[in-house]
């Protein structure tokens, strides 16, 4: 296994530095005299192994050695799940994606689907008459 401090060797699903500096200010900063064990790991570390996990679809688990340890990575993703840290960057960066695409920062239009119903068959087609 490897250490916090050990370099890593790169995947697909890593960040790119300016991609990491969007996401950065929208995670909760580490709180100073804060209980608990201090954190070793770094957040990028953290976030691009939550990103191979999304990718490549695997089970925590399997998260590979070069990332922090599977119940490390899980336990921010849960925290943040739980105390709505996704869900508000999830927001900011559909807003910005909106901005640069030059739309509005939040949806105006809603897309109802709904099922089609079969078309009747016709006498014309040789069928007998239905109802």
């Amino acid at each position: 296994m490897r250490r916090a401090g050990e370099q890593a060797r790169g995947y697909p699903s890593d960040l790119a530095d300016a991609q990491w500096q969007v996401i950065a200010p929208h995670l909760p900063p580490e709180v100073p005299g804060r209980r608990g064990r201090p954190r070793i790991w770094p957040l990028r570390r953290i976030i691009e192994a939550i990103l191979y996990l999304d990718r490549a679809g695997c089970a925590w688990r399997y998260l590979p050695s070069d990332f922090p340890p599977w119940p490390t990575v899980y336990g921010y993703f849960a925290t943040w799940h739980d105390d709505g840290t996704l869900a508000r960057l999830h927001d900011a960066l559909r807003a910005q994606a909106r901005a640069a695409a030059g739309r509005d920062a939040a949806p105006t239009a809603v897309i109802i689907d709904s099922p089609v119903r079969p078309r009747r068959r016709h006498r014309a087609q040789g069928l007998p008459r239905v109802g």
